[in-house]
């Protein structure tokens, strides 16, 4: 049986593939939680400084599994629970000090674009369809879809598109910021590849805490912000690597980073 998660190494990268192209890569619990452990083990390895989750096949992810829902109404589990761990899953994905880059292709509906917003960032080929069109399906976005929406889009942005359940197009998704490039189709794994490697080019720990202080920050105080920087500086200033890119940019060469 195939894996689940098709994963690569490419340099600094890791590269992490939705492995159900049969199946239009329909998400359920057990390839989401393979995927997060794949996440979860690269964020030990040092050598790895970014990561790139795409889809196999035609379309990067048909959205959730409806097998997996089927069995959800007759499951003596609570549904709360079954969810809840799904969302446990994202958000820890979401908090990996590593930058997340979505390479995103054809389709991105519901559950696929609720793992898309947990990735940093995204980039998407210019036929790509995005949306969270639970509602036409009496139901709602409830594995982060709406929380990381707002954060993403804006609160009356998230409003129209959670009620009205449409899919967007890339264009506009860019044009709201909800993707950060759009690319012609058949090379968005390359964009989101390029992408990556100019982050993994950058200081590893500082680019970590960064991303950290961006995520927590936005939901805290502008004085707590602050001070949250400080704290994140005082401890870089003390890395190899600040030292490094000292000497680099006396010295007029590229910084070698460690991560150290």
């Amino acid at each position: 049986m195939a894996a689940l998660v098709r994963s690569r190494r490419d340099g600094a990268l890791l590269l992490l593939g939705l492995n159900r192209p049969e199946k239009r890569n329909a998400l359920h619990r057990e390839l989401l939680h393979e995927l997060v452990d794949a996440v979860v083990a690269a964020e030990r390895e040092r050598d790895v400084r970014a990561i790139v989750i795409y889809g196999e096949g035609p379309v990067f992810s048909a959205g959730v599994d409806f097998g997996m829902l089927a069995g959800d109404v007759a499951s003596d589990e609570p549904f709360r629970s079954r969810i809840g761990a799904m969302q446990a899953a994202l958000s820890r994905l979401e908090a990996v000090e590593k930058p997340v880059i979505g390479a995103l292709h054809r389709y991105v509906p519901g559950l696929g674009l609720e793992l898309a917003l947990a990735c940093d960032l995204r980039v998407a080929t210019a036929d790509c369809e995005l949306g969270l069109p639970e509602v036409k399906l009496g139901l709602v976005p409830d594995v982060g879809g709406t929380a990381r929406l707002v954060r993403t889009v804006g609160y009356a942005r998230a409003k129209e598109l959670v009620m009205t359940g449409r899919m967007i197009g890339a264009a506009e998704a860019h044009a709201i910021g909800l993707v950060h490039e759009v690319v012609p189709p058949g090379e968005h794994l390359a964009a989101a590849t390029r992408l990556a490697e100019g982050i993994a080019a950058n200081a590893p720990l500082a680019v970590g805490l960064a991303k950290r202080l961006v995520d927590l920050g936005s939901n805290v105080d502008t004085h707590t912000f602050l001070q949250m920087e400080l704290l994140a500086q005082s401890v870089l200033l003390r890395t190899e690597d600040a030292a490094e890119g000292a000497r680099a940019a006396l010295e007029r060469r590229p910084p070698r980073f460690t991560g150290r």
